[in-house]
């Protein structure tokens, strides 16, 4: 059975590869992900590549083979769908929810996991917005872009949040800032690198680029 570790590092190298449309995952984007040294990541890659979980190449980066892909995507199921057990069973706040998973993934039965994704209802995102694979390992894939790239006066609508901190997760609730909300673009300030929102019938707020660019959005 593989480790916890080699779970983690495929479903990291998969989330990431999702969003790049499954091109090669750079080595420096796997060790932030993970919060590990690049030579850390580097040597845990390589028997990685040795077991036939991936190939790597130098200066590139990783690709996910298919039973490497397989198991990252039956761990990024698990992971989303006990966040939203997490969440909508037993009522703990989205920021929490990410370290919780994250230790139970590892856990979970197969029996399980189709008894949990049951009695959810089979919900088709986490509670951040992230689209749960399927149990046959098909994930719905977002059309989305981020805040930063709309333009003043601009409405759309929230679909996910693109980052798992806790203190930028409860920002983020408390200016109600969740997938599924509207969001109207009152002014985009460029030399301070801030923008001016409102969710419908709350009051608005700024926030800077950097935190704009990880809202996911669509019209």
């Amino acid at each position: 059975m593989p480790s916890s570790t080699v779970e983690n590092y495929l479903k990291q190298i998969l989330s990431i590869s999702l969003d790049r449309d499954n091109r090669e995952v750079a080595m420096g984007l796997i060790s932030e992900a993970l919060g590990v040294t690049p030579g850390t990541a580097t040597s845990m890659v390589k028997n990685l590549e040795k077991e036939g979980w991936l190939t790597y190449k130098s200066r590139k980066g990783v690709k996910l083979t298919a039973s490497g892909r397989k198991l990252g995507m039956n761990i990024l199921r698990r992971h989303r769908l006990l966040e939203t057990f997490l969440v909508e069973t037993l009522g703990l706040d989205w920021s929490e929810i990410h370290d919780e998973a994250e230790e139970l993934e590892h856990a979970i039965s197969e029996k399980v996991l189709e008894r949990l994704d049951e009695f959810l209802g089979r919900p088709r995102h986490d509670p951040h917005g992230h689209p749960i694979p399927t149990k046959g390992g098909i994930i719905q894939k977002h059309i989305s872009r981020s805040l930063l790239d709309c333009k003043e006066g601009m409405s759309v609508t929230i679909d996910s949040i693109d980052d798992q901190e806790k203190n930028f997760l409860k920002f983020a609730r408390s200016r109600h800032v969740v997938p599924g909300n509207r969001i109207r673009i009152l002014s985009r300030e460029e030399v301070a690198n801030a923008m001016e929102l409102r969710i419908d019938g709350k009051p608005s707020f700024s926030i800077g680029f950097e935190a704009a660019g990880k809202i996911l959005v669509s019209d």
